[in-house]
């Protein structure tokens, strides 16, 4: 248990340290501090903060620097409550613009716009559309194109050779047995049951089933996949800790790789309105060891959620970035809500 002139040491080093990235040293803290106290009693209390593993000394400089468990102390209890101006609400409201035909338009461009607030490599995925229809059209000689339409509006095709013995007959009741079980629910869902019960359900019907399930789980992943946007991807070359373009090379990798990069941003969407993940806390793995990872998610009523995030070095303002966080994803929900009124419901 820290007391409260160690909870404002550490409070003021994390703070000192992430605005101008050089260690802090007790003397600096001593003109900084909202109380009298000196150099020596600082370097006591620092010296507990270090044996609480909530600071440690980098080189060989006198000052202390925050560790991966001071900067988690630091979100969980002393986080500034006051970090946004009225003026960063203003451009944070007047940020996404009216001048939009999808929704796809608004999260991809909410990513660029994120990204630009704060400095950072940001990611938006929209709200999880739900399946409205699944068909598909013969077109003869054995080809077939495979038609998905989501609540949103949007439409995915894709076309198909069938093998020359495939039962034609067995396929549409196959496709009626789809739209029977699957129309109205959400995406993510749809590509969690093709890997659970579905195969299960189209045996019923035909025995050769591996051609269809690829064939609709061909159409549903690109469905999926494609409710996934990033903003600012160059911005890691400006706060990467690790310039090795080896190092670089798999930070970029995991980023394009959609479908782990939307997990990691799934599991850090919780019951919390802003969720802060650091170094290890992302992932197993040490590609994101240096890195924080701020998720929100945003609540569009009856039309769905979606989520918002920041990666950005452990050494980021963290009372700024999460106020920009927490206040856009709440712009967002509002201006999608918008539109879904606008164009779905009048």
């Amino acid at each position: 248990m820290l007391t409260q002139r160690q909870k404002a040491i550490l409070q003021a080093i994390v703070r000192q340290y992430t605005s101008t990235g050089q260690p802090v040293g007790s003397k600096h803290l001593a003109e900084k501090l909202p109380f009298k106290v000196s150099s020596a009693t600082i370097r006591n209390e620092m010296a507990v903060l270090e044996d609480h593993q909530l600071i440690k000394k980098e080189y060989s400089s006198s000052g202390r620097v925050p560790s991966k468990r001071g900067y988690r102390y630091y979100v969980d209890h002393l986080l500034d409550a006051n970090a946004l101006t009225d003026n960063d609400l203003v451009v944070i409201q007047n940020s996404l613009g009216t001048s939009f035909q999808k929704i796809d338009e608004i999260v991809s461009h909410s990513a660029d716009i994120l990204s630009d607030l704060t400095s950072y490599t940001a990611f938006t995925l929209k709200p999880d559309v739900r399946l409205s229809g699944f068909r598909v059209v013969p077109l003869g000689n054995h080809k077939v194109i495979a038609i998905l339409v989501t609540d949103s509006g949007d439409v995915e095709s894709q076309s198909f050779t069938l093998p020359r013995n495939f039962d034609t007959d067995a396929l549409q009741a196959v496709i009626r047995m789809i739209n029977d079980q699957l129309v109205g629910r959400p995406l993510t869902e749809v590509v969690k049951r093709l890997n659970d019960d579905i195969p299960k359900r189209i045996m019923q019907y035909m025995h050769g089933s591996d051609g269809f399930l690829d064939l609709f789980d061909n159409v549903v992943s690109r469905a999926a996949r494609e409710r996934f946007f990033v903003g600012g991807r160059l911005n890691i070359l400006g706060f990467s800790n690790n310039q090795d373009p080896q190092a670089l090379q798999v930070l970029y990798s995991l980023i394009d790789q959609n479908d782990e990069l939307s997990h990691l941003l799934d599991t850090g969407s919780d019951d919390k309105d802003v969720n802060v993940r650091i170094g290890s806390e992302i992932a197993k793995d040490q590609v994101l060891k240096d890195y924080s990872l701020i998720t929100a998610s945003y609540d569009v009523d009856q039309y769905g959620k979606g989520i918002i995030a920041v990666l950005g070095p452990t050494r980021m303002p963290y009372s700024r970035t999460i106020g920009i966080v927490n206040a856009f994803r709440q712009e967002l929900a509002k201006r999608l809500l918008d539109f879904y009124r606008h164009y779905y419901d009048s």
